[in-house]
């Protein structure tokens, strides 16, 4: 999956990734990846500038540490992440059952 095809969903994607605990920034793309099943396999192009966002929103806070000699950035979710998580979801809920009258054969229509 291209991540142009997860415009406007990448931030509540990388917000549930770090829901479960703090994650350093390739632990995350790692994440994703398994979660997905191998389908979101994105770059660090992609996800270190959506972290950086994030942060700058006070939705994620970063510390660097040092791991086998090597300086790594871990990000974790902050209240106001936890909040924005939960409008997202309810956003996405939205969303899914309202393309999902138009995309899902299984849905009936709605009343006139």
């Amino acid at each position: 999956m291209k991540a142009q095809a997860l415009h406007g969903h990448l931030d509540a994607l990388l917000l549930a990734v770090l829901e479960q605990g703090a994650l350093h920034g390739y632990a995350i793309i790692e994440a994703l990846r398994a979660r997905s099943d191998g389908s979101l396999d994105l770059p660090t192009g992609t996800i270190y500038p959506a972290l950086r966002r994030l942060e700058r929103a006070g939705h994620v806070a970063s510390t660097w540490s040092t791991v086998s000699g090597r300086e790594r950035r871990t990000y974790q979710l902050t209240d106001s992440g936890r909040r924005a998580l939960a409008g997202e979801r309810a956003g996405w809920r939205e969303f899914q059952l309202t393309v999902g009258r138009f995309l899902d054969p299984e849905s009936p229509p709605t009343p006139s």
